[in-house]
């Protein structure tokens, strides 16, 4: 297989498994809903197939992977919101964004399976009941 195909694959493979988070986002009403979830999943899919394939043999992809890892804290960050009374929301959509970068660099490094596992425990820990006591 080219390396194009391999690329855009992995690309639309981190599509598809952001979008199914972000379907499940959209559904609860969560302010990150398909759309970001979508975009954070190919961007960092995205990275990661230009650090491995479009920077030749003398790079390094972790350095990539890296800076998605510290890149995608600040947009977690701005998910969580503190309220009067010392409430603390938006918490499981910080985690969430930053679990959906995680698959995204997960399928763009090509591990198609880790990603797919990777979703549908995300889905299974979403669709947990709340709070749990």
């Amino acid at each position: 297989m080219s390396v194009m195909v391999t690329v855009i694959l992995r690309v639309l493979l981190a599509v598809v498994l952001g979008a199914i988070i972000g379907y499940q986002r959209e559904r609860a009403g969560k302010s990150a809903g398909l759309r970001t979830h979508t975009l954070i999943c190919m961007g960092a899919a995205l990275f990661t197939v230009a650090s491995l394939y479009g920077f030749g043999p003398l790079s390094d992809p972790s350095r990539v992977a890296a800076g998605v890892v510290a890149g995608i804290g600040f947009l977690g960050a701005g998910a969580i919101m503190h309220r009067e009374g010392g409430m603390v929301e938006g918490l499981t959509t910080a985690a969430t964004i930053w679990a959906v970068a995680g698959i995204g660099l997960a399928a763009g490094a090509g591990l198609y399976v880790a990603s797919a596992v990777a979703t549908a425990v995300i889905l299974g820990v979403l669709y947990l009941p709340h709070p749990i006591r």
